[in-house]
């Protein structure tokens, strides 16, 4: 019997360092993980005020302990899962044609493509908002659970040449490495916060195409005009690099046109302060999903999210982060059950558009489908 348990033992041990190796060596070889700034970049950053002791911080303070019972509790939920997490059905997708992408240079419009991934053309130019659009926001497909729809408004071999990428922060569900290996080649500009580059770099895109920006920084890309503003979140896709990159939104102008792109993050006075400094905006795509109580600092509740677009001074806004993937402990349609019922509440306009529906900018009407409610 005592052999029997010393070899019950060993296999134990042998099984604890063999998963320890394969993980040591997943996190140091795997080119999910991207890269990392040179000493010479941390001194740059260092000349932000939001930069300290080499990483980077929110505007006010923002904590997100897990710590001891909490963190257990949080796990045990995520393990035994919640009711509703994801649909019963599929959801219907509209098709985009690459052909139209290509030949709508002068109608500005959204399609949003489930989460916090659009594409957006406005100015005469076509962009990406945080293209994730592989099927699982993890470094590996084992890590994470795929997403609620079937199908891609348009698939990435599909999507035509672009004017550019523009990447709110790094986490897996907003800066996916497969998608970007995919589509580098369809563009020639990449506008990323501090930081981020270094990803781009480690993945094979040219110096000259990356451009990281800190919060309140401008720039002119002929004549569409990108902001890149704060955010109350964090950032890291390994083990021991949190808010070593930053994270924020993003405002894009163009003639008569305004629109504004809140990455994540927690409620804060940063809206009023963009709502100030840009607004008012003719269309708002707001974080609303994933949320709990546990990190609310970090990811608004629906209530807040409308808030929010008053805050920023938006005409309409759209409910985002939501609609693709099951990230938090809530029913799959708990944000927009939620953020509708604030938002007539306020006298918000509001909009929640199908995948891959276009969202025509300076169009003000629009026929609401509850969607996300099975027919059958």
């Amino acid at each position: 019997m005592k052999k029997i348990l010393i070899r019950m033992a060993m296999v134990f041990v042998l099984f604890i360092l063999f998963s320890a190796g394969a993980t040591f060596l997943f996190v140091t070889f795997s080119p999910q993980f991207g890269g990392t700034a040179t000493p010479q970049q941390k001194l740059e950053y260092a000349k932000r005020a939001h930069y300290k002791d080499g990483i980077f911080h929110n505007l006010i303070e923002t904590t997100m302990d897990m710590s001891g019972s909490k963190g257990l509790n949080v796990l045990w939920k995520f393990i035994k899962g919640v009711p509703n997490a994801r649909p019963d059905f599929n959801l219907p997708v509209e098709k985009v044609d690459s052909i139209d992408v290509v030949e709508n240079k002068n109608h500005p419009r959204v399609i949003w493509f489930g989460h916090s991934a659009f594409l957006v053309q406005m100015g005469g130019k076509t962009l990406l908002l945080d293209p994730m659009l592989t099927s699982v926001p993890a470094p590996h497909p084992t890590l994470g659970g795929k997403r609620f729809a079937k199908e891609l408004p348009i698939e990435i071999a599909q999507i035509p040449k672009i004017d550019a990428i523009l990447i709110s922060h790094d986490h897996y569900d907003h800066l996916d490495y497969e998608s970007i290996q995919q589509l580098k080649t369809k563009t020639s500009a990449f506008y990323v916060p501090l930081g981020v580059g270094a990803h781009f770099r480690a993945w094979g895109v040219a110096d000259a195409q990356i451009h990281e920006m800190a919060w309140w920084e401008e720039t002119q890309m002929e004549n569409l005009q990108i902001a890149f503003a704060p955010a109350r979140h964090f950032s890291g896709r390994g083990l021991t690099n949190r808010n070593t990159t930053l994270w924020g939104s993003w405002i894009i102008s163009a003639d008569t046109t305004n629109i504004y792109f809140s990455g994540d993050g927690g409620y804060g006075p940063h809206f009023k302060e963009i709502g100030e400094k840009y607004g008012p905006f003719d269309f708002a795509m707001l974080e609303c999903g994933q949320y709990n109580e546990n990190w609310a600092q970090i990811h608004m509740m629906p209530e807040e999210t409308v808030q929010a677009a008053i805050d920023v001074k938006a005409r309409r806004m759209m409910p985002i982060h939501w609609g693709a993937f099951a990230l938090a402990l809530h029913k799959w349609t708990d944000p927009i059950e939620r953020v509708t019922k604030r938002a007539r509440e306020l006298n918000v306009p509001l909009i929640a558009p199908k995948i891959g529906q276009e969202v025509w900018l300076h169009n003000s009407s629009y026929a609401q489908e509850i969607w996300w409610v099975n027919a059958k």
